[in-house]
Parts: C-alpha cells; sequence; structure tokens
C-alpha cells in the first residue's frame, strides 16, 4: 500500500528558518495550507509549531483551523464565490478579494453574523491572474472603505502564478506607493503590504525587498525550502519534509518493446518504438498507484536507479534495469515530490498519510 511521510523535524526546521528571516526583515507572514488539503493530522502539525495565521484556498480546510484552535487567524486566499461568502465569513478572518460586487455581499454578510471581516484588495501587477488595475485602485477603494463591517487591512498582489511573472523590486515599490496615496488620500491606515508568495522570498533573503512590503502568504518555500527564482534549494532548509512510499505488486524481466498492433492507450498517446531495442529486457516493477492519484511527470525518483515508463488509471510501471538492488514484490520504492505531484498525493483519499 501507498503511503505518503511528513516529516515533522524537516518541517520544523524550514519553518524556524522563515521565522527567523521574517523577523529580522520585519515582515509578518501566514502558512498557506492549501497543499495539505484539509489533512487534520497536518494542519494541527502546523499549529504545534506556531503558525497562527494559516491561509488556504478551501472553506472546508479553514473550518478544521478554526475547531483546531479557533484563535489562529484564517485568510481565504481566492476571490469569494457569491454562493460560499455566508461560510466564508463564518470561518475566515480575512479575505482576498478584487470584486466590487463581492465585497459588498460580504458586507451584508458580515453585518448579519455581527462580524468584523477584513479584505487585502488585490492588485493586478503583471500576471494577469486576480486584481484590480492599478489605474482604477483609488476610485476601488473609495468605494470600499466606507462599508458597514469590514476593515480594509492591505493591498497584496500575486506573481508567478498563471503566467510565470517575477516579482520585482519595482514592482513591489509600485504597490508600496498605492498604499502610500491611499493612505493620504483617504486618511486611512493599510497595515499590510502583502506582496506575495514563496516566489518573493529570494528577494528578502537577496537584501532587495522594497521597505514598504511587510507581509507573505508562504506555502512551497515552506515545504520544500524552494528558491523559485533559481530552481534550487534555499541554503539551511530541507527539500524532503515530503516523501512517497509506494510498494511493488509485480516485478517481472520482460521485453523493453511491446508486441502486436499499436493504437492509443486510454490517455490518447501511441508508444514509440526504438527497433535497437528489439530482443532486450529489462526488469519492470508496477507500484500501487497510478494516475488517479498523481502524474507521474511530478515525481522524482528517491532510489534514483530506476525510470518511470508509463502509467495507468492505478499502476505506474517502472523500469529497474538489471535490477542492481534485487527489488523485489512487497518491497517500497521511493519518491520524492514536486509541488503539483505533492498536491495531488495529499488530495487522493486513497493514500494514507503518516507523521514521522
Amino acid at each position: 500500500m501507498a503511503f505518503l511521510n511528513l516529516y515533522r523535524d524537516k518541517l520544523r526546521e524550514n519553518f524556524e528558518f522563515l521565522k527567523k528571516e521574517f523577523a529580522a526583515n520585519e515582515v509578518s507572514w501566514g502558512v498557506v495550507s492549501k497543499i495539505l488539503c484539509g489533512n487534520r493530522k497536518y494542519i494541527k502539525e502546523l499549529i504545534d509549531m506556531g503558525a497562527d495565521e494559516i491561509h488556504d484556498s478551501r472553506i472546508s480546510n479553514l473550518a478544521k483551523v478554526k475547531e483546531i484552535d479557533p484563535k489562529v487567524q484564517t485568510v481565504y486566499i481566492k476571490p469569494p464565490s457569491k454562493r460560499n461568502i455566508s461560510d466564508m465569513v463564518k470561518y475566515a478572518d480575512v479575505s482576498l478579494n478584487s470584486e466590487l460586487n463581492t465585497i459588498r455581499w460580504i458586507s451584508k454578510e458580515a453585518v448579519k453574523q455581527n462580524k468584523k471581516h477584513k479584505i487585502i484588495i488585490m492588485v493586478e501587477t503583471g500576471d494577469l491572474r486576480e486584481g484590480v488595475m492599478g489605474d482604477h485602485l483609488i476610485d476601488f477603494y473609495a468605494k470600499v472603505f466606507d462599508l458597514p463591517n469590514l476593515e480594509v487591512i492591505g493591498l497584496g498582489t500575486n506573481l508567478n502564478c498563471l503566467n510565470g511573472v517575477m516579482p520585482s523590486a519595482d514592482k513591489l515599490i509600485q504597490l508600496s506607493l498605492y498604499k502610500q496615496i491611499i493612505e493620504l488620500k483617504f486618511n486611512k491606515k493599510i497595515p499590510w503590504v502583502s506582496a506575495g508568495t514563496s516566489v518573493t522570498i529570494p528577494l528578502m533573503l537577496h537584501q532587495q525587498l522594497p521597505k514598504g512590503v511587510n507581509h507573505f502568504r508562504v506555502g512551497e518555500t515552506l515545504y520544500f525550502g524552494a528558491d523559485l527564482f533559481e530552481e534550487k534549494t534555499i541554503e539551511g532548509m530541507n527539500p524532503n519534509v515530503f516523501e512517497l512510499f509506494t510498494e511493488i505488486i509485480e516485478m517481472q524481466e520482460k521485453p523493453l518493446l511491446p508486441s502486436g498492433s499499436l493504437a492509443n492507450n486510454p490517455q490518447g498517446e501511441v508508444a514509440e518504438i526504438d527497433e535497437s531495442l528489439y530482443g532486450k529486457s529489462s526488469y519492470r516493477a508496477i507500484l500501487d498507484l497510478g494516475l488517479l492519484d498523481v502524474d507521474p511527470k511530478y515525481l522524482i525518483a528517491g532510489d534514483g536507479d530506476f525510470e518511470i515508463l508509463g502509467a495507468s488509471s492505478d499502476m505506474i510501471v517502472i523500469n529497474l534495469g538489471e535490477n542492481p538492488k534485487n527489488y523485489k514484490v512487497g518491497d517500497l520504492i521511493k519518491f520524492n515530490l514536486k509541488y503539483m505531484g505533492a498536491l495531488a498525493i495529499l488530495n487522493s483519499s486513497y493514500i494514507e498519510k503518516r507523521v514521522v
């Protein structure tokens, strides 16, 4: 049976590293938990190690945070849909917004629930996902700041989430300038300039973060120690908080090439034939997970001495060559994970999740 390990010490090591760096730069931050897909056991690990602000894109996951510790500040990190605003206001203390009508609905619901709801207005800075265009921001804010039971606590942005646009000091300075202009024009304080996600962390580590930027929303770097500028592990952080273990359910020496007439497989692919491999064989193992759980392109061979040949809905086939490690049926094969691979595995109800 396949299972996923979360290593508590590695996660804590990364958490403490980031906590120290943010404190040194006078930046507040929240942990993005969406990769955990609402796994209560893993969310509790975050809270136990000191996460007092947790961000997620699923309201049901924020509800679990509140069940574990109502004192944790919860942040809903995508524009809310009209039909989930009631639950969003109930379980999220803060939300990211870019639509005027949505904010009006939130205000009405906050009045109904007798709650003060905080919002971060998202600003478009070039990646073309969510965000108010800069030249509309003053007018937008003018229509928002006096709505009842709402408090605008920040301006924010997302970069590298859709078109791969990277953050820069210039883009973040512009965001800080918008904050200053709004504060002067409306005589209102906006506490946060929420400059971004894990992709912005290298700017901070290299002392290139504009002074006005004072809030981050961090997921990938916490769980993978990733420097997303240079696609490497940040020195002092651990890349393997998660490891996936899969069981060999068949081990046979088989030809390297299929035989018979070839047509599309269930994924719409036709096998390519390398005629130089005719007559050759290797040891092939079948693993007990498949495309229903994860796309193999997001898996990294933890043990190194094999290649992934393909996958069907419930099985992955790997090539072990001459099987130098003498793997057999029942043995475990380890994988490290890319971010989207971990997200898929954590979303699969068929994979056991463990804490080590």
